[in-house]
C-alpha cells in the first residue's frame, strides 16, 4: 500500500508490476498513515484535511469508494489506529477545540460514531500506537508529551515530556512492557 503527498493511494502485490487498485486518485489531500487492519481485509487512509477513510481490500473495480470517510479532526489526522476487532478506530490529530485524540465506532452513522475524545496535546497529536493486552492508547504530540489512555475507563492515566519538540514515532514492543519515542529534534 503506497501513499503520496499528492494525495493518491495505491495497492500493489509482489509478483505483479502493475497495482492492483487506486484507493484514491492524486488531487486529494496529503496522506498521513496507512495502516491494514490485523485480519488484513480493510486498509485505512489517514490525511492532511482531518479525514479517515476505510476500504475493504478484497475490491474487483479499480477505483474502489471508501465505506467509511470521515473527519474526524478539524485541521488534520495525523495517526490512527485499528482497535479490537477493527469496528473500533482511534484517531489522533489536531481539532479546533484540543480534542485531539478519539474513539470512533465504524458500525454506526457518522453522527453517532464519536465514543470518546480525549482533550490533550495543545497543537495537536503526532502519533498514536494501541496497546492491546494492556487496552491503552499511547499519543504523542507537537510539543514533545506523552499521553496514555485507558479505553476501558476512557480516561488518561499519565501525561509526561519525553522531547522538547514533536514527537515523530512511537513503537511498542511485543510483550507491551516498554514503548520507545523518536522526536523530531
Amino acid at each position: 500500500l503506497t501513499g503520496a503527498q499528492d494525495g493518491s493511494v495505491r495497492m500493489f502485490e509482489w509478483t505483479r508490476p502493475q497495482q492492483l487498485v487506486c484507493f484514491r486518485q492524486a488531487g486529494n489531500a496529503r496522506v498521513t498513515r496507512m495502516y491494514f487492519n490485523s485480519q488484513g481485509n480493510k486498509c485505512g487512509v489517514a490525511d492532511g484535511e482531518g479525514f479517515l477513510s476505510i476500504w475493504q481490500v478484497n475490491q474487483t473495480t479499480s477505483n474502489p469508494k471508501p465505506y467509511l470517510s470521515w473527519q474526524c479532526h478539524s485541521k488534520t489526522t495525523s495517526d490512527f489506529a485499528f482497535v479490537t476487532s477493527s469496528s473500533l478506530v482511534a484517531t489522533s490529530g489536531q481539532s479546533n477545540d484540543n480534542r485531539n485524540v478519539c474513539l470512533w465506532d465504524t458500525l454506526v452513522s457518522s453522527g453517532n460514531s464519536l465514543i470518546h475524545a480525549f482533550t490533550c496535546h495543545d497543537h495537536g497529536a503526532t502519533v498514536l500506537q494501541y496497546a492491546p493486552k494492556h487496552q491503552l492508547l499511547i499519543s504523542g504530540g507537537r510539543k514533545g508529551y506523552i499521553c496514555i489512555f485507558d479505553i476501558r475507563q476512557r480516561q488518561i492515566l499519565y501525561t509526561f515530556q519525553a522531547h522538547e519538540s514533536a514527537v515523530k514515532a512511537l513503537a511498542l514492543d511485543p510483550s507491551e512492557d516498554y514503548f520507545v519515542t523518536g522526536s523530531a529534534e
